[in-house]
């Protein structure tokens, strides 16, 4: 997959989430903007791949915020960390007039939880940029019953309508959804399961670091956290979202060494 001018292939890549809300579900990932370029670095120290900017929660029961929020949020660490360091930059964003700024600021990726569902040309302003995306399953009214067929319904959609809206290809990965419209059981489900998503035809992306359906507090799940990158790696996953990058760069390294 081509992120930027880089490509990624053969291995499991993580991407170092860098949170700039004040809600975001774990409380320790939270940097404000004057923070935003520290926990960058410590993220590229650590061994980062790719970073994604998110700068509104979507965790259960979030209040939205707008995109001319989501674009005051993102504006100062956008540029520092664009300035600062040679990896791509993902935004976590579903709003096009957020993506459209900040592709047009020199990030690289639009990693959208609504999987271009949401309209207001998100696809073609992706498109014009020449910039990639992540598509996720997400739906408006819980998923019902075996968690495998709308999902895989909806990706392959999706991942038709970027190729018609001008997305290379090359540029598209695919994420599951973990911890969105789904029970815990059904997460656990696609979690298992999660490569044979591979079947559509695209590399995938695990976003499921420290989320609710591992049980306990977001303080408690790290070793949960990382047996599933562990998996991801063996299974050949190539993006793991991660707020831990030291631990899960780690675990990566062993699951390729056994």
């Amino acid at each position: 997959m081509k992120i930027g001018n880089k490509i990624f292939q053969g291995r499991t890549y993580v991407m170092a989430i860098i949170n700039l809300t004040p809600d975001s579900f774990w409380k320790g990932s939270r940097v404000t903007a004057d923070r935003a370029l520290f926990a960058a670095e410590k993220a590229v120290r650590e061994g980062a791949d790719l970073f994604d900017l998110g700068a509104q929660s979507t965790r259960p029961g979030y209040t939205e915020v707008s995109a001319e929020e989501e674009i005051s949020r993102l504006e100062r660490p956008l540029q520092a960390i664009l300035r600062e360091f040679d990896i791509p930059v993902s935004i976590d964003t579903y709003f096009a007039l957020a993506a459209e700024f900040a592709l047009s600021a020199g990030a690289h990726m639009i990693n959208d939880v609504w999987g271009l569902s949401r309209g207001d040309g998100m696809a073609k302003i992706i498109a014009a940029h020449n910039a990639s995306v992540c598509i996720m399953h997400n739906s408006p009214t819980p998923v019902e019953g075996d968690v495998f067929p709308p999902v895989e319904r909806f990706l392959e959609k999706q991942a038709q309508f970027a190729l018609d809206s001008g997305i290379d290809r090359d540029r598209i990965c695919l994420d599951g959804g973990i911890g969105f419209a789904k029970s815990r059981q059904q997460n656990l489900d696609l979690l298992k399961n999660y490569s044979s998503l591979s079947s559509l035809g695209y590399p995938l992306l695990l976003g499921c670091s420290r989320k609710s359906l591992f049980g306990g507090e977001a303080e408690e799940r790290l070793p949960q956290t990382l047996a599933a990158t562990r998996a991801a790696a063996k299974r050949g996953i190539l993006f793991v979202r991660v707020h831990d990058v030291k631990q899960n760069k780690e675990e990566i390294q062993k699951a390729y060494e056994n």
